[in-house]
């Protein structure tokens, strides 16, 4: 009897001092719905921004600055649906939404995918658009993977998946926007759908 009560005592211990350096209250639905988003945003682009054959788009052209704005407008709803579903998962997990492990997260977050849009905008301005999907994608995971340390440790996986198919679609770059679409689309349906099956399970264990 001591000897499982020592083991449960150190499982206990491991258990806290997980969740005392690691964000555990990601939600699953807000990586479902981030590319549910990103999905629509692309179906929207594909049949109303899209230059017609011969044409192309250019940084001053409305297509483009329509373009800007939807994806503007797919990060700024997947971020509220992320924040939002999170804290309310936080809430149930009576765990902090804010404190110094998040500000890691966000930290080692930010710096990589701040990089990445700097650099991006600064390709653009040259005129240089072949590579923005791949370079989005592979700044994108640097990202993940960075603040993976700080959270879920699958989302590295995400990440690197993310990083493969950026250098991927770098080597294909006149299909950007399909990988553009599988990466912010597709893998975060699936990752998110992966995330919640697992927490739908570990309430039926509980």
């Amino acid at each position: 009897m001591d000897s499982k009560k020592y083991i449960e005592d150190i499982s206990q211990i491991k258990d806290m001092m997980k969740r005392s350096s690691r964000f555990l209250s990601l939600s699953g639905l807000s990586g479902i719905m981030a590319g549910l988003y990103a999905i629509g945003g692309a179906v929207i682009a594909y049949f109303f921004l899209f230059p017609a054959r011969g044409e192309y788009l250019t940084l001053h052209s409305w297509n483009f600055k329509m373009t800007i704005v939807l994806l503007l407008s797919v990060a700024i709803l997947s971020i509220i649906t992320g924040f939002l579903l999170t804290t309310r998962k936080a809430r149930k997990n009576n765990e902090k939404i804010w404190d110094e492990t998040t500000r890691r997260l966000l930290f080692h977050f930010l710096v990589p995918l701040m990089t990445g849009g700097i650099y991006i905008l600064i390709k653009l301005n040259s005129q240089h658009y072949g590579l923005t999907a791949s370079l989005m994608l592979i700044f994108y995971g640097l990202a993940l993977l960075n603040s993976s340390k700080y959270t879920l440790s699958n989302v590295q996986y995400l990440g690197l998946a993310e990083i493969v198919l950026g250098l991927i679609c770098a080597a294909f770059p006149g299909y950007g926007f399909w990988f553009w679409v599988i990466g912010f689309g597709l893998l975060h349906v699936i990752y998110g759908s992966l995330i919640y099956i697992r927490e739908e399970r570990s309430k039926t264990w509980a």
